[in-house]
């Protein structure tokens, strides 16, 4: 993997405090790679990404993409760089339509601006047809179904669709990275189940994009994964299949409880 990592930290750490959030954790993943990142609440998972993407500056450690530190970079500069998240409360729009929602996620790539919409209008009105344009090849790739919501407002969707549309938000800032915060949280397992079919359609359509997960669902990580980092306390506890992790003595007292849960 060494030669085809795009993503890895070196000794990541974070304390608020007395409180150690995130303790000397390395991880790397490959490009294409699915990784999950799992572990009970408070274990780290979700202030890892925040630190990621520049929301937390860590207090010790490195972190690297494509070969490069971006530590104290600000938030909008990781972005450009191609790294892009979801949130676990949905940070959508819910008056605005699906397709302005989506809209919003090409922000990071506009060319043109004001002065153009004055003397230039003929490259801004190309702009906005081509983002139109890639706004619903990425919903149909996506979900069809999305399309034919393209004008709804999102308040007005079930929560898998509202989902959807902040992947597809992320997935228009054309990152190489992405970061899925509890994408499933409040699904039902039809819904979750779906939901990751969806996930792995986007992944497999743009093979250079690598994903890093964060869920609770066992059942989840084992459906998308295809390697998991477990986290406790803040401490990388166990790493490998889905299958390994699983049976890891640490794991099973750490996440799934003492007695360990057949998963």
């Amino acid at each position: 993997m060494e030669n085809n990592r795009i993503f890895w930290t070196k000794d990541l750490s974070i304390s608020f405090g007395g409180l150690v959030a995130v303790d000397h954790v390395n991880i790397d993943i490959a490009r294409g790679e699915v990784l999950g990142l799992i572990g009970p609440n408070g274990s780290g998972k979700t202030t890892i990404f925040n630190i990621i993407t520049g929301i937390y500056t860590p207090t010790d450690g490195d972190f690297f993409f494509e070969g490069e530190s971006l530590l104290g970079k600000p938030p909008y500069e990781i972005a450009r760089k191609g790294i892009a998240r979801t949130f676990q409360i949905s940070r959508l729009c819910l008056d605005l339509s699906v397709l302005d929602n989506v809209f919003i996620g090409m922000h990071y790539r506009q060319k043109h601006w004001l002065i153009d919409a004055v003397f230039r209008r003929d490259l801004l009105a190309r702009e906005v047809s081509e983002a139109r344009d890639r706004a619903f090849s990425l919903l149909s790739v996506f979900n069809k179904e999305l399309v034919g919501l393209a004008g709804v407002p999102v308040g007005a969707l079930p929560q898998i669709d509202r989902r959807r549309v902040e992947i597809c938000r992320a997935m228009a800032m054309e990152p190489r990275l992405l970061l899925l915060d509890e994408p499933s949280a409040g699904m039902t397992l039809e819904e979750m189940t779906e939901l990751m079919e969806d996930i792995r359609k986007v992944q497999e359509e743009s093979k250079e994009i690598s994903i890093i997960i964060v869920e609770h669902d066992m059942t989840v990580i084992r459906s998308i994964s295809d390697r998991v980092v477990a986290l406790n306390y803040g401490r990388k506890i166990a790493e490998g299949t889905c299958e390994e992790v699983s049976h890891n003595t640490e794991v099973r007292e750490a996440y799934l409880g003492k007695r360990g849960i057949k998963i």
